[in-house]
């Protein structure tokens, strides 16, 4: 059976740097899966491969068995792979209404499907709907992550790509966030998902993968990471977490 979304033995390459060495991961239709590892591990990178945003130096990725790897990124976009760049990067001159209407711009003739993917986001976040005339640079890190990810939703993609999405939020804007995530989840789109915060990028995803120095050193389901002590001294804080057991998973 062919996976919703498959990178096979990906490497990318920024001049002589290598930045992922021989890199698999799959996404099914359905699955959250989080792809954990430091700064630098090269988390970003394999999300910009997958969008089309930085060049492919060998192996391939495959949206519904389709080859990626010479598509242009707004083509990538049009077939369902949506992403919400770290650091948010909304452009914070334009309303909001304007930067979620620039997230549709692929679709932007199909105008019932936008209005309907506008009043989705606007379901998902409120305070955006109140906010929607106003410029985007004026609004705070959590509204802008939440600009962010819907504007990402405009397209209507199949596998939603996010890229730390907590980063920089205080702690009840990350439970939100995350809250928000699963929802996504829940109304059917697939979602490939960076994060430092580990604890709970696991708490939502079905399976994990963790990068070190562009390698991929661990995978599997979520609570076989979370029981691996090299993964709990790393990314868990492994000795408070044998101390206690980890909190029953809700939502």
């Amino acid at each position: 059976m062919t996976s919703l979304l498959s990178i096979e033995r990906l490497s990318i390459f920024y001049g002589g740097i290598q930045a992922l060495h021989d890199v698999s991961i799959h996404l099914e239709q359905g699955e959250i899966v989080s792809v954990l590892g430091a700064n630098g591990a090269g988390k970003s990178t394999l999300l910009q491969a997958v969008s089309g945003l930085v060049p492919i130096g060998s192996g391939s990725v495959f949206f519904r068995g389709e080859e990626l790897n010479r598509i242009p990124p707004y083509e990538i976009v049009r077939k369902g792979i949506s992403l919400s760049p770290e650091g948010r990067r909304v452009f914070p001159t334009l309303t909001v209404e304007e930067n979620l209407n620039l997230g549709a711009y692929t679709r932007r003739r199909m105008k019932d499907e936008v209005h309907a993917a506008k009043d989705r986001v606007f379901s998902l976040f409120p305070i955006l709907s109140e906010r929607r005339r106003q410029l985007s640079g004026t609004l705070s890190g959590g509204e802008q992550q939440m600009l962010a990810i819907g504007r990402a939703l405009m397209s209507s993609p199949k596998v939603l790509l996010l890229d730390e999405p907590s980063l920089g939020l205080a702690p009840i804007l990350v439970k939100q966030i995350f809250d928000i995530v699963s929802e996504i989840n829940g109304q059917g789109t697939s979602i490939l998902l960076v994060e430092q915060n580990a604890h709970k990028a696991l708490n939502i995803a079905s399976r994990g993968y963790v990068l070190e120095n562009g390698h991929l050193v661990a995978s599997g389901p979520t609570a076989s990471l979370r029981s691996d002590e090299k993964i709990q001294e790393a990314y868990l804080g492994g000795a408070a977490l044998k101390k206690k057991p980890s909190p029953a998973k809700t939502g």
